[in-house]
């Protein structure tokens, strides 16, 4: 099975501590967020788990022990750097910051492990198609060569976007095209391979593969590994990734993205961030007698004995 660590918050960058302590125990607990009372344990082990994939927009908390995971499980890194400053995003690190970053990340994962994220894209009258050009190129020259690939997707127009983010400009067909378009061109330009997420239109003629972010075959290059052919069904709607397990928690995010799905209001995430137990097997709360607690089944996707040898 994989392990998802930052889908429902960024784990990386406000629970680093929490993260190896789970790692170092070998089990973590996690709540069902559509039914609260059944809980999840999954054992975080070599033999159970055939690759961590981490999803952060600042990697910096926990770069000095990410040798701790990394030495032990197979892993895969999105990093998230988009175009936006702290009026959208409030608590991310710039975008040069970020970089620098990275860098460190690559010199310690290398290249083949880091795929940058550049989304969502949005669009406000500040954030026009044309800066989103600027901006993307401007990263684009200074992550050529550092990136294995670049994923990029347009905003998801839920409901309460249109509260958080009453500036946003909607997009028309057009504006996409124009901007898949430039993004391919500036990707192409440095050589950056280019991918759309979670979306039914074909790109390809603007040299964009349409997209699956996490497969078993992205995954196993990057690991020297390889997996048994399996069906990737998908995590969402026109998505056609391999299935993940997360094991952190909605509303418990601090970033503050404007466009964010995964926390209910800013002031609630940073709430419960705050209430964090560092030493507790389940991210937020704690696992009483009251839960359903279920152990999951682990299968793994390795062709034979590639599994890893237990370390712990």
């Amino acid at each position: 099975m994989i392990i998802n660590t930052g889908g429902r918050t960024d784990t990386v960058q406000y629970f680093s501590s929490w993260l190896l302590n789970r790692f170092r125990a070998g089990y973590v607990y996690v709540r069902n967020p559509m039914f609260p009372e059944k809980v999840t344990r999954y054992e975080l082990t070599p033999s159970k788990v055939d690759c961590v994939i981490f999803c952060s927009k600042n990697y910096a908390p926990i770069l000095p022990r990410l040798h701790e995971i990394t030495d032990k499980f197979n892993s895969y890194f999105f990093y998230t750097i988009t175009a936006y400053g702290r009026d959208v995003e409030p608590n991310v690190p710039d975008i040069d910051k970020s970089i620098d970053t990275l860098f460190k990340l690559e010199r310690l994962v290398g290249r083949e492990r880091i795929v940058w994220r550049y989304d969502p894209v949005l669009l406000t009258k500040k954030y026009t198609v044309q800066q989103h050009f600027i901006t993307f190129e401007h990263m684009a020259a200074r992550l050529a060569g550092h990136v294995k690939s670049c994923v990029f997707s347009f905003v998801e127009l839920y409901n309460k976007l249109q509260f958080n983010m009453p500036e946003l400009v909607l997009f028309t067909e057009e504006d996409m095209n124009e901007i898949a378009k430039g993004l391919g061109k500036i990707a192409a330009k440095y050589r950056i391979p280019l991918q759309s997420c979670a979306t039914s239109t074909d790109y390809s003629a603007y040299g964009i593969k349409k997209g699956s972010c996490v497969t078993l075959d992205a995954l196993g290059a990057a690991n020297g590994i390889s997996f048994r052919p399996l069906k990737h069904s998908g995590m969402r709607r026109y998505c056609h990734c391999i299935h993940s397990n997360d094991i952190g928690a909605y509303d418990t995010c601090p970033n503050g993205c404007r466009y964010c799905y995964a926390n209910q209001s800013a002031d609630l995430a940073q709430k419960n961030a705050a209430l964090v137990d560092q030493d507790s097997p389940i991210l937020l709360g704690k696992v009483t007698q009251e839960d359903a607690v279920t152990y999951a089944k682990q299968a793994s996707y390795l062709t034979q004995p590639q599994i890893q040898q237990e370390l712990f």
